[in-house]
């Protein structure tokens, strides 16, 4: 799930996205781990403080999984308050075209894509839908 936060460059987030990770991930050291074990020669096994050099790594790597989870999670519950707490406030919004529009938020919604509001436009009437907190530029309280 991405977190925006207010003001953020629209579409930061879309071209993170697309790039590649780079790295060893959890999966890639246990095969290896594996492959090494299973071809090692015989005749001069794996130095035990090489092993257990090697088994610290793995959990050094389950460990930053687990701390990755949490600050996701974390940035997740601050997106939510954050928006919650921008109910009936007056903002800003910049749609795409890089026009702003004023109006009040009268819905959240929460998806798998991120937070999602509804600003009922003060000039028009209109309603905007599926504005992200990334295209909040001022609220007033």
């Amino acid at each position: 799930m991405s977190v925006d936060s207010i003001g953020a460059t629209l579409g930061a987030a879309d071209q993170l996205n697309g790039l590649s990770q780079k790295g060893v991930n959890q999966q890639d050291f246990i095969k290896l781990f594996v492959s090494e074990l299973q071809y090692q020669d015989p005749m001069q096994p794996l130095d035990n403080s090489q092993f257990l050099l090697q088994l610290a790594q793995f959990e050094g790597i389950a460990l930053a999984g687990q701390t990755k989870d949490g600050i996701d999670n974390l940035q997740t519950m601050k997106s939510t308050d954050q928006s919650v707490s921008l109910l009936n406030h007056t903002v800003d919004v910049t749609n795409r075209d890089g026009s702003t529009t004023t109006g009040k938020v009268s819905g959240v919604e929460f998806t798998s894509a991120g937070v999602h509001l509804t600003v009922t436009s003060t000039g028009s009437g209109g309603v905007l839908t599926n504005v992200r907190l990334a295209q909040i530029a001022r609220v007033v309280p």
